[in-house]
């Protein structure tokens, strides 16, 4: 009978524990409740993670880009005004200006008044004054000019030399109306090099009170005005009628070749209403060899007026 009683106690101990252990026991999850759980660890452990590791941030740097360089401007002429020469010449040169360095073939680029020919002829000399190249165009006349490109080849013997473009139109009567001239150097071989042409663009000779087909009379013509001299030689002035005679002629002499004011009076005689040509010219005594019709001009102005007794 103790013995059962004994057994009796051990099973109600056993029980006892068994329920204390039930209790304590952790309530299982629903099945759902899963996702969240392993979301929520996640987050706990990169969340202790990034306490517990100091965060450096990230230092953009910005990869170097090429600024485009500005384009540079073709090179343009950039003219020096002198009192009174703002008038284009009835011949400007675009290309190439003074002293440019050229192989063959030039890139002419000429704007030009034609003439009352409507013929154009271009010039390639040497330095001695030998004809390198001659061409001759038909150019319509505009007042306002006409722009024209033509291309000048040539051959030297030597490496270079000094050489010139010369451009002239004549009148209807086989005057020369205009000519001008580019001083250039040329060479057999190489890369040509174009320089400006500056203030060639203008006309050399600017007259005060006198213009195109102005009536004259009394048997003087008064001339007033500056010139800007090509070169150190005289400057010839001269009244020609339609076959070439001169009825009247001056000549006046410059210190230098920069521009200088003048003022003459040039006789002429005629006995009826006569149309001639006023001519301004002046020569290149750096030529040995003179064209029989141009001979050694450099330049030439002219404009035609009415001569009265």
């Amino acid at each position: 009978m103790k013995l059962k009683i004994i057994i009796f106690a051990s099973l109600l101990g056993l029980l006892s524990a068994c329920s204390q252990l039930a209790e304590s026991a952790p309530a299982a999850l629903p099945t759902h409740s899963l996702p969240t759980v392993v979301a929520l660890t996640g987050e706990a452990i990169f969340a202790t993670s990034n306490a517990l590791t100091q965060t450096v941030p990230l230092t953009e740097t910005p990869v170097p880009t090429k600024t485009p360089e500005p384009a540079t401007p073709a090179p343009t002429a950039t003219p020096t005004f002198e009192a009174g020469f703002t008038e284009y010449a009835q011949i400007h040169f675009l290309s190439p200006g003074p002293m440019s360095s050229l192989v063959s073939p030039i890139k002419l680029q000429v704007n030009l008044v034609s003439g009352e020919s409507e013929k154009v002829l271009f010039d390639l000399i040497g330095e001695d004054g030998r004809l390198l190249q001659r061409l001759l165009k038909a150019v319509d006349h505009f007042p306002k000019g006409t722009f024209r490109t033509v291309d000048l080849s040539f051959e030297i013997r030597a490496v270079s030399e000094a050489g010139y473009i010369r451009i002239s139109t004549k009148d209807k009567s086989g005057r020369i109306q205009a000519l001008n001239t580019m001083p250039v150097l040329l060479y057999s071989i190489g890369t040509s090099q174009i320089n400006p042409v500056g203030n060639m663009i203008y006309e050399r000779a600017m007259l005060e009170g006198l213009k195109e087909g102005d009536i004259i009379s009394g048997g003087v013509l008064n001339l007033k005005g500056r010139f800007w001299p090509f070169t150190d030689q005289p400057l010839v002035i001269e009244l020609l009628l339609p076959d070439g005679e001169a009825i009247g002629s001056r000549i006046l002499n410059f210190k230098g070749i920069e521009p200088e004011s003048f003022e003459t009076t040039l006789p002429y005689k005629v006995t009826e209403p006569t149309l001639a040509r006023l001519s301004f010219r002046q020569d290149n005594s750096a030529l040995s060899i003179a064209d029989p019709d141009l001979k050694k001009y450099v330049y030439i102005y002219t404009m035609e007026v009415l001569l009265n007794p």
